[in-house]
């Protein structure tokens, strides 16, 4: 089963608002077997409404519409499934009774034009709204010669979850089929787009029912798995045969396979070793800290962090001799080297690691570009320095770093 979500408002047009509730729609609907085969956004035109209901209605089986259903003049989403289904609206007394009884309960007149909330189309069932004065409507009707579920749904998320949680959902198991949709998600660290597509495609081509996406992050991939399946158990064991392939090809590149966040794994292995961490930040400047601290309970495995970002502080708190950055500079493999050791040191950790480098604008050299990190990593025995040229704004060069330290550290553990 196919569906497509069209959240209706010109506000959702322009830089200063976005379409959330459409991501608690997709998540409703894939627990019911439900896939999302398309998003639009359509501002309030009742010509462009009804245009994108059409397309809908001719590419998908249900259809939910989101927004449009006030008493202004502009919440048009009424009017144009009217016109895109060729059906007349009524006014319906009951919903009528329920608005007048709702402002008199509050003590206020009801303005003229909340009577417009009482239009439902003909032959759509009622949807109540305990939270809110718009009423959803559920139409079961045949288009193009196909049975089609279309469903209006107010706008503001604290009356449109209700309404899907407790009118529409019950209503789907009712009206479809039996099915299930099984997923996994694959987590790869410092590896490129093309590098893992060029890999895993010829294992995940062979696997026709499963879908496979491929999502690019700072410092990340993602590779999602779905199938949908009459049986969760049969989706399940497809999208785990694919993902264990997977993970056969990418080895130990693959840090996480239900999901977690890279400082998780690199906090469990601590753990699981018995292991503690502290860390120098210099270019960083507190973020991978930040991340790690990001993760309850961090504390039974994370000593701590100093942001080290004058060279006075890097030998005050991280004991690098001052001859040291004299002679290699504070942004050198030395530097961070020594950074790890220091900390690692002063807070008796089992592992530390020192970051060092040039996240910009400025401060660039020809032999030092902006982007050049040094990320060292010691455990008293042994240590290991690497250099890296990332590109990017300021951010993306410090999240960039912290992601490198933090699959560094995971390589490490395992």
């Amino acid at each position: 089963m196919l569906a497509e979500i069209i959240a209706v408002g010109s506000e959702l047009l322009t830089p200063f608002r976005q379409d959330t509730n459409s991501l608690f729609l997709t998540e409703s609907l894939n627990g019911v077997g439900v896939t999302v085969a398309f998003k639009t956004i359509v501002g309030d035109r009742e010509a462009h409404i009804a245009q994108a209901i059409t397309v809908a209605l001719g590419r998908c089986d249900l259809v939910f519409l989101m927004g449009g259903l006030g008493p202004t003049a502009d919440d048009l989403t009424r009017e144009a499934v009217a016109a895109a289904l060729g059906i007349r609206l009524k006014r319906d007394g009951d919903v009528l009774a329920a608005l007048y009884k709702r402002f008199a309960e509050r003590r206020a007149s009801m303005p003229s034009n909340n009577t417009r909330q009482a239009e439902i189309l003909e032959g759509a069932e009622v949807l109540p709204n305990p939270h809110g004065t718009a009423p959803g409507q559920w139409l079961d009707i045949v288009f193009g010669g196909h049975r089609k579920l279309l469903v209006l749904l107010p706008g503001p998320p604290r009356e449109l979850k209700p309404m899907m949680t407790e009118e529409c959902l019950p209503r789907l198991r009712e009206a479809l089929p039996p099915r299930a949709i099984a997923r996994r998600v694959l987590k790869i660290a410092m590896l490129g787009e093309s590098d893992v597509d060029a890999r895993i495609a010829p294992i995940y081509g062979r696997f026709s029912d499963v879908e496979t996406t491929i999502l690019a992050k700072p410092g990340e991939i993602e590779v999602h798995l779905l199938c949908s399946k009459a049986i969760l158990e049969v989706a399940q064991g497809r999208v785990n045969e694919l993902a264990s392939r997977i993970e056969e090809e990418m080895e130990d590149a693959i840090y996480s396979s239900q999901g977690e966040a890279l400082e998780e794994i690199v906090l469990y292995y601590l753990q699981m070793r018995g292991a503690t961490l502290a860390v120098a930040e210099s270019c960083t400047g507190g973020l991978l800290s930040e991340r790690l601290t990001r993760v309850s309970g961090s504390s039974r495995a994370f000593q701590g962090g100093a942001v080290v970002y004058s060279n006075e502080l890097k030998t005050q708190l991280a004991d690098v001799p001052e001859e040291l950055i004299e002679e290699h500079g504070a942004v050198s493999r030395d530097v961070a080297e020594a950074l790890a050791h220091g900390v690692r040191r002063r807070a008796s950790a089992t592992i530390g690691v020192g970051i060092t480098g040039i996240a910009g604008p400025s401060g660039g050299t020809e032999e030092k570009p902006v982007g050049t990190v040094y990320i060292g990593i010691a455990d008293g025995k042994e240590q290991t320095v690497v250099e890296r040229r990332f590109r990017g704004d300021r951010e993306r060069i410090r999240y960039l770093a912290t992601q490198q330290a933090l699959d560094m550290l995971r390589r490490k553990l395992m």
